[in-house]
């Protein structure tokens, strides 16, 4: 559904230097993309009966919600053992962690692409483009875990690949839930916003102010403007 097999191939092709500057350009767009989904399209379709407390609830859930999920994928970088014999325990372990984060990641995607889709078309079509452009940096980062990890390439490609899989599991899962009940899609559109609104304004606006580089910056602020008017422009088509 969402899985990018080509990200660990592009990561290895591309020199780093070229790939960094290509990835910044796709979190740029990735992030306006998000911020244009959730405030162009999630939140605008979750308030059609009128702009409940509940949506500002639900919508703090979701932001509460990837905000631990994060925290629980990157608890284990804080308690690098000292002690040489146990490091590369430490380190392959790091890897199962990350693969077990990002099935659990990659199983909501699934669930919130199912979702959108149910409410309408454009409205799945605008929230698969801004999953996949997120995905695809976010891909290539769990990539280079697993390579950290002691995976061989091949063997951190297939484990990737089976781990983006898991959005298929979320997709049915969405699309069977959603389909009996009106009250599940209702919830889900304020708590994807909140989701969105987390990873593009704490994980992807942030890489984006490491750089000093004009050039690069314009850029970013330009692809960033791409990523909103794609959204907005797919609303006309609702």
């Amino acid at each position: 559904m969402k899985s990018l097999p080509f990200v660990g191939v592009l990561s290895l092709t591309l020199k780093q230097k070229s790939l960094d500057k290509v990835l910044l350009i796709i979190v740029s767009l990735s992030a306006g993309a998000l911020f244009g989904d959730a405030f162009i399209h999630l939140l605008p379709e979750a308030a059609e009966g009128g702009f409940a407390l509940s949506i500002s609830l639900l919508t703090l859930l979701g932001i509460v919600t990837f905000f631990l999920l994060e925290k629980i994928i990157h608890w284990q970088h804080c308690h690098i053992p000292v002690q040489k014999h146990t490091e590369m325990q430490h380190v392959h372990r790091l890897g199962i962690i990350n693969l077990v984060g990002d099935g659990l990641h990659n199983f909501i995607d699934g669930l919130v692409i199912a979702g959108s889709y149910l409410i309408s078309l454009p409205v799945g079509i605008a929230t698969t483009i801004a999953v996949v452009f997120h995905e695809i940096p976010q891909e290539i980062a769990d990539f280079g875990v697993l390579l950290y990890a002691g995976f061989s390439k091949r063997k951190a490609l297939f484990f990737n690949f089976l781990s983006a899989t898991i959005a298929i599991l979320g997709g049915l899962v969405g699309y069977a839930v959603g389909a009996s009940s009106g009250g599940f899609i209702n919830a889900l559109l304020p708590f994807t916003a909140g989701g969105f609104i987390y990873i593009a304004g704490s994980n992807l606006i942030p890489e984006l102010h490491k750089g000093c580089d004009f050039k690069a910056s314009v850029w970013h602020v330009l692809s960033f403007i791409v990523g909103i008017a794609l959204m907005l422009a797919l609303r006309f088509i609702e």
